[in-house]
């Protein structure tokens, strides 16, 4: 797997389509039968994009500190942001838009460096080939359950019409990777609705990557993925191997302007910090509205974070994941050389900020944001059998900064936490 993807830390996930029109949930929401599929395709009529600017997302992006993106090309619905030869429904045929979404975003984010992701809904609720079989070829004994978006609701299965279902699957990535210059992450969605057998894999992974080698897959492709995507709940252990947190700001992936339960900047910051401190990334959604813009509460989410990585960013990039939580009550990280350890200090502490231990010797501590020097104590410990005492920082509540304070500790030769090998959590 190529290492920017664990050096990137953060990225953007960006959720746009027709669903943004009357800021309903994204597919969900005529399949469970909250609208009905005619009503929620007539938002084709009202998707205009008439204020999408590449460039203005591709700036918020950089300024977020986000070294990857990621956009939907196609959500369950069907509805492609490019012009596919594969399917009319698409923004460019069916849509007052009438643009090319995809080619606009790609461009923008490559000339900028930021890595290129693309989600793909493997499902597709829209294409009358899709409900053809169902999952594991099983079919379930009470047909009056069936879905018919995704499943047939008579009990006879057409393996015919999969394999031409498959077949579209396979021409529309091949646009996708081929059309927009070299795609670097694929992230696909829906895997569930089918087995491994059903969706041809491995073959399929080896037909993606014969457009491009070195192309990241996310977890969502029945066990054949490159990393994990644990969703809208942060680990509270580190998953095993690379990962990604992906979650919303609101509640919402979508536009929805009736969702007014967002996150604070504060909030946002200390789950991007508990993300790189397990060693992981954080994907980070905002929902454009139809015109392409972005709401304001979110843009200026991306703007403080991007405002506090850029303070702090020794402590985030070409670090590896922290100490261990029964060392250090809060979250860290460790500099590639593991001579330096960051302490992300959450809380304005009363008197001290407290590590257990450690066995090095401190040289130096600054608080990051200002350079200040702190002075720091240790209490007990027994050196003639090599257990260190407990190091007690002073930082008082006028050193921390207004979101997440970094501590920077310079240690005299390679971090050792008491307590061997399993002190710090390593994955290769």
């Amino acid at each position: 797997m190529d290492k920017w993807f664990e050096k990137a830390k953060l990225g953007i996930f960006i959720h746009y389509g027709i669903y943004a029109v009357n800021g309903i949930s994204e597919s969900w929401s005529f399949f469970n039968g909250g609208i009905s599929y005619e009503d929620y395709m007539k938002q084709l009529d009202g998707f205009t994009a008439s204020k999408f600017n590449a460039d203005t997302w591709a700036d918020l992006i950089e300024k977020s500190g986000a070294k990857y993106a990621v956009l939907t090309t196609k959500h369950h619905d069907g509805v492609a942001l490019w012009d596919t030869q594969y399917s009319d429904l698409n923004v460019v045929k069916k849509t007052p838009a009438r643009r090319d979404i995809i080619k606009e975003y790609a461009e923008a984010i490559t000339s900028r460096g930021i890595h290129l992701g693309m989600y793909y809904s493997l499902i597709d609720w829209s294409h009358p080939d899709y409900p053809s079989v169902y999952q594991d070829g099983i079919v379930p004994e009470d047909l009056s359950k069936v879905n018919k978006f995704s499943e047939p609701t008579d009990g006879v299965q057409d393996e015919e019409r999969w394999k031409k279902f498959l077949e579209f699957n396979n021409n529309q990535l091949q646009e996708i990777l081929t059309n927009y210059g070299k795609v670097d992450l694929l992230w696909f969605d829906g895997d569930w609705e089918r087995s491994a057998e059903q969706w041809n894999l491995p073959a399929f992974k080896q037909y993606l990557q014969s457009f491009n080698s070195d192309i990241i897959i996310n977890s969502r492709l029945q066990g054949h993925g490159d990393y994990k995507t644990p969703e809208q709940g942060i680990p509270i252990t580190r998953p095993e191997g690379p990962w990604e947190f992906c979650t919303t700001i609101n509640s919402s992936w979508g536009y929805v302007p009736t969702d007014n339960k967002y996150k604070s900047l504060k909030q946002i910051i200390r789950m991007f910090c508990d993300c790189i401190t397990l060693g992981g990334n954080m994907l980070l959604d905002i929902g454009p509205m139809e015109d392409g813009t972005v709401d304001p509460r979110e843009e200026a989410i991306l703007l403080g974070l991007g405002q506090w990585i850029r303070t702090h960013e020794e402590a985030v990039f070409e670090t590896d994941e922290g100490i261990l939580p029964r060392y250090y009550l809060g979250g860290s990280t460790i500099s590639k050389d593991k001579k330096t350890l960051y302490l992300l200090v959450y809380d304005d502490p009363k008197e001290c900020v407290c590590l257990k231990g450690l066995s090095n010797k401190i040289n130096k501590i600054t608080v990051l944001h200002t350079g200040k020097e702190l002075t720091h104590e240790i209490h007990g410990g027994v050196p003639w059998f090599n257990i260190p005492g407990t190091t007690w920082i002073h930082m008082t509540p006028e050193d921390a900064h207004e979101h997440v304070t970094v501590l920077k500790l310079e240690l005299e030769g390679e971090l050792d936490m008491y307590g061997g090998s399993g002190a710090v959590v390593t994955h290769n």
